[in-house]
C-alpha cells in the first residue's frame, strides 16, 4: 500500500506552479539527454565499428550525460549556473550565447516549456499521487524520443526498453488486473507496426518506418493495454498524415523525403495517457454504433 504524496492536500493554485517548476526542471535534464545520447551512441557504434575491422580506437575525449559542463556549441564558453536556469536563462539572453553571441537553438525553451506544461496536466486531470509521477515519466520519456526522432530520425533502445518496462510495472503496482492486457498491449502494439513495414516493404520495396517505431508502440501498449491500440494507430496515423500534407505544402519536405514517425506516437500517446478513459470510451461507443 502506497503513503499519500504530501502535497496532496495542497490546493491547486500550489501544487500547479510546483509541478510547472518541477516540469521546467526535468525539461532542462531532458535537453541535455536529447542532444547528448545520439552523440554517445553514435561514438559506440563507431568503437564497435572499428573493434570488429581490428582498427585501432580512436582517442575521443570524454562524453556523457554528465560531462563536459553545459557549454556553448559555437564557442566553447562554459554556462554559467543562472543562464542554465530553465526557460529564464535563455529568456535572459534573448537565446544567444554570453560569450560570443552566437544563437542558442529554440528546442531549449521549447522543451522547457512542453515538460513543465506535460507536468502541469497530468496534475489538473489526475491529481498528485504516486500514479500522477508515473505518468509525468511517461510523459516526460515520450517527449525526450520525440524530439530525439525529429532531429535524426532515432528513437534510441536506452530510452524506449525502459519505458516498456516501465508501464508493465506500473500496471503491477497500480491495476494488477490490467496487467495481462499490458503484455497483451506490448505485444500487440510492436507486431501492429510491424506488420505494416513488411507489408508495405513487400509492395514498395520501401521502408516505411524504423524498428525504434515498434518499439515505442510496444511502450505504449504496456502502459495503456491493447484496448487502446486501435485509437493510438488511429490517432498517430491521422496527426501524421495532416503533419505531412503541411509541410509538403510549405516545401518544407519533399514527397520522397522520409518522415520521422516517432513524434506522432509520442502525441497520440499522451493524448490517450492524459484523456484515454473518456476519449476510449467515445470511440469504441462510436464503432459501436453507441450515438443516439
Amino acid at each position: 500500500m502506497f503513503v499519500e504524496l504530501p502535497l496532496s492536500d495542497l490546493p491547486p493554485l500550489l501544487t500547479w506552479p510546483l509541478a510547472f517548476l518541477l516540469g521546467a526542471a526535468l525539461g532542462s535534464f531532458l535537453n541535455v539527454v536529447i542532444v547528448r545520447l545520439p552523440v554517445m551512441l553514435m561514438r559506440r557504434w563507431r568503437a564497435e565499428a572499428l573493434e570488429a575491422l581490428e582498427q585501432p580506437a580512436e582517442a575521443d575525449s570524454r562524453y556523457n550525460l554528465a560531462t563536459p559542463r553545459s557549454h556553448c556549441p559555437s564557442c566553447g564558453h562554459f554556462i554559467a549556473w543562472h543562464d542554465n536556469l530553465p526557460l529564464v536563462g535563455w529568456l535572459k539572453r534573448r537565446g544567444r550565447c554570453a560569450a560570443c553571441g552566437t544563437s542558442i537553438s529554440v528546442q531549449y525553451p521549447l522543451v522547457e516549456l512542453a515538460a513543465a506544461l506535460l507536468s502541469v496536466a497530468v496534475i489538473a486531470l489526475h491529481g498528485v499521487d504516486w500514479q500522477s509521477l508515473w505518468l509525468i515519466g511517461a510523459c516526460l520519456s515520450l517527449l525526450a524520443l520525440a524530439v530525439i526522432d525529429w532531429r535524426t530520425q532515432l528513437l534510441p533502445d536506452a530510452l524506449t526498453l525502459p519505458l516498456l518496462w516501465a508501464g508493465l510495472l506500473y500496471q503491477w503496482l497500480f491495476a494488477p488486473l490490467m496487467l495481462e492486457s499490458a503484455v497483451l498491449g506490448a505485444v500487440a502494439g510492436y507486431l501492429s507496426l510491424w506488420s505494416v513495414y513488411w507489408l508495405f516493404k513487400l509492395v514498395t520495396g520501401k521502408e516505411a518506418m524504423g524498428y525504434g517505431d515498434f518499439k515505442l508502440m510496444a511502450a505504449l501498449g504496456a502502459w495503456l493495454g491493447w484496448q487502446s491500440l486501435p485509437l493510438l494507430l488511429l490517432l498517430s496515423a491521422g496527426v501524421g498524415a495532416i503533419a505531412g500534407l503541411i509541410l509538403i505544402a510549405s516545401r518544407q519536405q519533399d514527397r520522397d523525403q522520409t518522415m520521422p514517425f516517432g513524434p506522432y506516437i509520442a502525441l497520440a500517446g499522451w493524448i490517450v495517457l492524459l484523456v484515454g478513459a473518456p476519449l476510449l470510451a467515445s470511440y469504441q461507443a462510436l464503432l459501436l454504433g453507441g450515438w443516439g
